[in-house]
């Protein structure tokens, strides 16, 4: 045998018969729920003698049931040296620390300590199971864990399994350091989706890992939550659409209000509202507030009405200078967006879409009126057009107007039309010598007027007139220049004068001599009657009658008037009734008024020379008022005066008798009237060119 065999034999044999008593297992710290048995293992070797427990220093006995311990014993095979002890059920007494020792052999155990747990009781919530809030008004929830629950419980909120955050736990404390109760408190503001909901306070503790559950339910008292809505949502205008208002309380609801756009709709009451919608509803929403005694609450919705377009703004009249750009804009509302078409007026071509059309440097041609429209919705109502003006700022425009011919040294017309915007600062006629912008200058005249239609987009019209009141030759070689300008340029243009041909004058010459050669027998016969049949009552008293002249009354003088050589203004003469004349205070001779002023006539002024006319005899009158032109007109009072017709004749100087005889007229040829004439050239004015024309109607007078 070896050597190290040999000592290892010998260390074994010399231990075995020095072996003393020993502990094989000794007890440890146990923790036991209350009520449940708790087991504290002992076990000695090579000791036969007597073992024992104590707790907390004091010995439990020898014997294996310890009389006076009901609930303890100690177990196991003593001869084989195992005393375990045991405790059933544990109480909160039999926490302490316990020792298992061998007496004989002076051995202790290492202390074991019992720990005994109490479960914490089901947590208390006030004012559970059903808990009353107000929603959106915040609140704390209270769960209470009281008794000896050991360790101290841990309180948890639980919603449907989850965790809920925002709590804070509170716990009070007995004077032996004991917890008496925990408290934990949730904050919440709850809504009304909370009401009924059920919410879990949990107390868990070491000695109850899953804890004991309090459970409550939520009682909300809230505002009403209210749902609108429109049937149909869609509708043309002028149908009928039913809004309802549903509305869930707590309390319950106790009213509705209605309200459109802002504005209360009157009579309206309860859930149901039918109305007639228009386009107002579109942006105008229908909005129902639904009252309890916690509060209201409000709800709105708008309609999808649909509409035709409806004008919101027109375009705006434009003047704008040539080359510069133009743009209108007009604004349609509609339900769909309406289809906005831009036109120029007399021209079918679109020219643009939408609400703005805009024209890059316009010209004459862009001027015009330009129409905004919007054809009409599905409903067929709505739609329509605005137009407005371009007016294009550019020189003037002169245009030559027809202008008649005019006779040589007679007067002559020339005009021009002139189109400017902005209107022109002047319209000027010139020619080879002068030129003149209004009023007159010698032989010329200038007028103005406002030509009687516009130029669409060009501004107003005027019409220039250059009047000439002799022309002369070279009035027809020359052109006349019509020119007008404004603060962007100037325009003009050339008018000339056409010559009219002088009437014929062979077949005028040998009219008039005819004429006169008839008019002068019919004289002379009328002549040689007269002084036939009044030879004889010429020896009677003769009443000649001379009317006054005119203050041109000279240059009208017959023949016989002119060999007296006489400077006084004799006037014509004319027989007359010596009883229709009356002399005055003077001696002068005044006709009366046989109307008794009936007619407020005048007697004509004459004078009364007796004897024989400065001619001779007989008064022979010049032709009658029918003869050539440039001889005085006469007219017969022979019938009316009683003289024996037909040769007393009275002749009217420088115009015509205006306040008649009182038995002048039983009927009168009115005398011819002349307006002023085309003279020939070199032709003197005509005597009676100014006489004036007769404002009074004829009077017939019945004796």
């Amino acid at each position: 045998m070896t050597v190290p065999a040999l000592l290892v034999l010998l260390f074994c044999l010399r231990g075995r018969a020095g072996l003393s008593p020993h502990f094989l297992q000794q007890p440890e710290d146990l923790v036991v729920l209350l009520g449940e048995e708790a087991r504290l293992p002992c076990a000695l070797g090579t000791y036969s003698g007597l073992v024992q427990w104590t707790k907390d220093g004091l010995a439990l006995g020898g014997e294996r049931d310890l009389p006076g311990w009901s609930r303890y014993w100690i177990s196991g095979n003593a001869a084989s040296g195992q005393h375990d002890l045991h405790i059933r059920p544990v109480e909160l007494e039999d926490q302490a620390s316990y020792e298992c020792q061998a007496t004989q052999a002076g051995l202790r155990s290492r202390p074991a300590q019992l720990h005994v747990l109490v479960p914490p009781e089901a947590p208390h919530v006030l004012g559970g199971p059903s808990v009353s809030l107000v929603a959106g008004v915040p609140a704390n929830l209270t769960c209470q864990s009281r008794g000896d629950a050991r360790p101290t419980p841990e309180l948890l909120w639980f919603r449907d399994g989850v965790r809920l955050d925002g709590t804070t736990s509170y716990q009070t404390l007995l004077k032996k350091g004991t917890t008496e109760s925990v408290e934990s408190i949730l904050s919440l503001t709850p809504s009304s989706h909370d009401d009924g909901a059920t919410l879990v306070c949990r107390a868990r503790s070491q000695a109850l890992p899953a804890g004991r559950d309090t459970a409550i339910t939520l009682s909300l008292q809230y505002s009403p939550v209210v749902t609108l809505s429109a049937e149909p949502q869609t509708v043309q205008e002028g149908e009928k659409v039913t809004f309802l208002c549903q509305a869930r309380a707590q309390p319950p609801v106790t009213g509705y209000r209605w309200a459109k756009g802002g504005s209360p709709v009157l009579g309206a009451r309860g859930p149901i509202l039918e109305v007639v919608a228009d386009a107002s509803f579109l942006t105008a929403p229908v909005s129902c507030e639904v009252s309890n005694a916690v509060g209201s609450a409000n709800r709105s919705t708008a309609v999808d009405v649909q509409f035709g377009p409806i004008l919101l703004a027109k375009p705006e009249p434009m003047s704008v200078d040539l080359g510069e750009d133009a743009s209108f804009s007009c604004a349609w509302r509609g339900n769909p967006l309406p289809r906005v078409t831009w036109t120029r007026r007399g021209v079918a071509q679109v020219l643009g879409y939408g609400p703005t059309l805009r024209l890059p440097s316009v010209g004459p041609e862009d001027a015009g009126d330009y129409v905004c429209k919007a054809e009409p919705g599905l409903s067929g109502l709505g739609g329509g057009a605005a137009e407005a003006r371009l007016t294009v700022n550019a020189p003037p425009v002169v245009t030559a107007l027809h202008s008649a011919p005019a006779f040589l040294w007679g007067p002559a017309r020339l005009q021009c039309l002139v189109f400017a915007s902005p209107a022109p600062e002047a319209v000027v006629w010139s020619w080879d010598e002068g030129f003149l912008e209004k009023g007159s200058q010698g032989r010329f005249l200038v007028e103005t007027f406002p030509a009687p239609e516009g130029r669409v987009g060009q501004g107003p019209g005027l019409i220039s007139v250059l009047h000439i009141s002799a022309t002369q030759e070279s009035d027809f070689s020359r052109g006349f220049n019509c020119s007008a300008r404004n603060r962007l340029g100037e325009g003009g243009t050339w008018v000339s004068l056409g010559r009219r041909d002088s009437l014929p004058t062979v077949p005028i010459v040998a009219g008039v001599a005819s004429s006169a050669m008839t008019l002068l027998m019919v004289i002379t016969g009328v002549a040689l009657c007269c002084w036939c049949q009044g030879k004889a009552s010429f020896s009677k008293q003769k009443n000649l009658v001379r009317i006054p002249g005119s203050s041109h009354g000279s240059s009208l003088q017959g023949p016989e008037e002119e060999e007296t050589g006489s400077s006084e203004d004799q006037g014509p003469i004319m027989h007359m009734d010596s009883s229709d004349l009356v002399l005055d205070e003077e001696g002068a001779l005044e006709t009366k008024d046989p109307t008794n002023g009936y007619y407020k006539v005048r007697g004509v002024s004459v004078s009364l020379s007796l004897g024989k006319t400065p001619g001779g005899d007989l008064f022979l009158p010049p032709p009658s008022p029918l003869g050539p032109l440039g001889t005085p007109p006469f007219y017969d009072f022979n019938s009316h005066l009683g003289m024996p017709p037909p040769c007393k004749l009275y002749r009217a100087q420088a115009g015509y008798l205006t306040t008649p005889h009182s038995r002048a007229f039983a009927s009168y040829i009115k005398p011819t009237s002349f307006g002023p004439p085309d003279l020939a050239p070199r032709t003197p004015p005509f005597p009676y060119a100014a006489f004036p024309t007769p404002s009074h109607p004829r009077l017939q007078t019945h004796v």
